[in-house]
């Protein structure tokens, strides 16, 4: 198991490598100016060659790869003054002449807009999107697979084919349209019976100033996000366990007169899992992504209002930085996911 959790992470290396060589080329033929964007429009000529010569705009283009990749890289080769020591933070582990390896903290750069580290703007923001893209994971799947289990056990009737059909039109729709008509409908027309804010945030702040923790903001977004993912779960439990419901030994264990909701639950439940688990797994980390337009739309603070914001500006840092960590976080649950099959289905351990 060891060996098998070492090659994935490899894996997963080599494909988060390859997804910021991606986001490194696509980010550099934008048009933009980031030294307008630092320094300002008044600045002098130094000054500006200054910030040029630090971002490494001067150099070619392959050579701007190896000093992003660099900075990037957890361990990597500086030289040992104290502008490197206070730019990238590190702890130094050998030094030998002008150089040292360094261990350090990935360094994503710093915002056009405001000179901050890209990862403080990321860490700030990361909870709000985080809390947001859970809630709406769990919403999905406690519902999508009540639901999906119920419409195997009631097949081929009225109520099967209705949750087939609303799901179908849940895949269908859009979270941004969806995100609007909740918004309108539970947060402005119908608000004085829901209680509901079209836009709010996790937390607030109080008369006193203090910050307060405010769940029912997360309601309508976590509902909107949750929609499109509880339909999937919906088929997929569905298409699971009917095939599961249909095979020998659930027809030996009604034979031997077990209760029908027993073999339901520990019988075909637990082996129809491993599709529903796929779909979490990969879900989860496509919500924080996905999040980023309902949280436009609910005002909710988050990586996506910080996201959109800085493609209006044309803040590339901050964009590049939150789909790197994106993609990480990809990988991340990805590898979990693998470690959890082996506990939830014994057939698929690795020997």
């Amino acid at each position: 198991m060891l060996q098998y959790i070492i090659r994935r992470m490899l894996y997963g290396t080599l494909v988060l490598l390859g997804a910021v060589v991606v986001v490194f080329f696509i980010f550099n033929v934008l048009p933009g100016d980031p030294v307008s964007m630092l320094a300002g429009t008044r600045t002098d000529v130094a000054k500006r060659d200054e910030i040029a010569r630090d971002l490494g705009l001067y150099e070619p283009l392959h050579r701007q790869l190896y000093l992003y990749l660099r900075d990037l890289s957890p361990v990597s080769v500086h030289e040992n003054t104290p502008e490197e020591r206070e730019k990238y933070e590190y702890l130094p582990l050998l030094t030998w002449g002008k150089n040292v390896i360094v261990l350090k903290m990935p360094y994503l750069r710093r915002s056009y807009q405001n000179n901050r580290r890209v990862s403080e703007i990321i860490w700030e923001n990361m909870e709000g999107t985080f809390w947001l893209a859970l809630a709406a994971m769990l919403f999905a799947t406690i519902f999508g697979m009540t639901i999906g289990i119920i419409a195997s056990l009631k097949y081929n009737t009225t109520l099967d084919h209705a949750m087939v059909s609303l799901s179908v039109i849940g895949i269908s729709s859009p979270p941004y349209v969806i995100g609007t008509l909740m918004a309108m409908i539970f947060g402005y027309y119908l608000s004085n019976i829901t209680g509901l804010n079209i836009t709010g945030h996790l937390w607030d702040l109080d008369d006193n100033g203090n910050k307060v923790l405010v769940l029912k903001n997360i309601i309508l977004p976590a509902i909107t996000l949750g929609l499109r993912p509880l339909a999937i779960i919906v088929q997929l439990t569905r298409s699971s366990m009917l095939d599961v419901l249909s095979q020998d030994y659930i027809r030996t264990a009604r034979a031997k007169g077990l209760h029908y909701y027993t073999i339901v639950v520990k019988h075909a439940l637990k082996n129809a899992l491993n599709p529903v688990i796929t779909a979490v797994s990969g879900w989860l980390a496509s919500l924080m992504a996905g999040a980023f337009f309902v949280e436009v739309i609910f005002g909710w603070k988050g990586l996506g209002t910080v996201t959109i914001d800085a493609i209006n500006n044309l803040d590339f840092p901050i964009v590049m930085g939150v789909t790197i960590f994106v993609a990480f976080s990809f990988i991340i649950i990805n590898i979990l996911v693998d470690l959890l099959y082996a506990l939830v289905d014994p057939r698929v351990r690795v020997k």
